[in-house]
């Protein structure tokens, strides 16, 4: 067989199973790229939406060393005093300022006491957050008790607003019978602010370009 039947055969013969699989392929790729972005977009909806949950859940049992709440103050106040401590952040995306007024205060078990934390919008119009919040170390979560918060509710604050943000709350007696809890002598609590869910999801003004 000379060259040029060769030539001609193998320009007529059938594609090979490399490339037949090649445009499967691209598309099987083209399916996972489109999936994954679909996943982290749907992730993202899930983590705003679960915030309000989770922060329920944790009130109400003191898990993950999220506070406890109620209506009412304490029965009784033992001579134990505990140090508490306070801390504040900001999520990225929120234009806010945030921090306790006071570090710390010295309470009595049992005794009800006021904080303040001060917050101030940096932003050019009306902003919306919620505060997520836990005690540390995490086991005191179940003894730390609000009757008033900052954190129950979204907040708002316009362009430019300086407020301060009281916390009512006591330590519940029933930590001395906890012998787990017999050496505490300090507990934090921390805050910390994200863009409200819608705020979040909103898609950011356009800039204006100078002419």
């Amino acid at each position: 067989m000379d060259t040029r039947e060769t030539a001609e055969k193998t320009a007529g013969a059938e594609p090979s199973a490399d490339v037949s699989r090649a445009p499967r392929a691209s598309r099987r790729n083209g399916r996972v790229v489109v999936g994954c972005v679909l996943f982290v977009a749907a992730m993202v909806g899930v983590t705003y939406a679960s915030v309000p949950l989770y922060r329920a859940f944790c009130s109400m049992t003191g898990f993950g060393g999220a506070t406890r709440t109620a209506e009412g103050a304490a029965t009784k106040v033992l001579d134990r005093k505990i140090t508490v401590r306070f801390d504040g952040n900001v999520a990225p995306g929120l234009p806010w300022d945030f921090r306790p007024e006071a570090t710390s205060t010295e309470v009595k078990v049992g005794e009800t006491s006021m904080a303040y934390y001060f917050a101030a919008s940096r932003g050019r119009s009306e902003t919306y957050a919620n505060a997520t919040y836990n005690v540390m170390p995490s086991t005191a979560g179940a003894y730390f008790v609000k009757l008033q918060c900052f954190c129950f509710n979204e907040q708002k604050l316009e362009a430019g607003e300086k407020v301060d943000m009281p916390v009512v709350f006591y330590i519940d007696p029933a930590i001395a019978d906890d012998p787990e809890m017999d050496g505490l002598t300090t507990i934090t609590l921390s805050y910390t602010f994200f863009p409200a869910a819608a705020q979040a999801a909103a898609p950011a003004p356009k800039q204006k370009v100078p002419m």
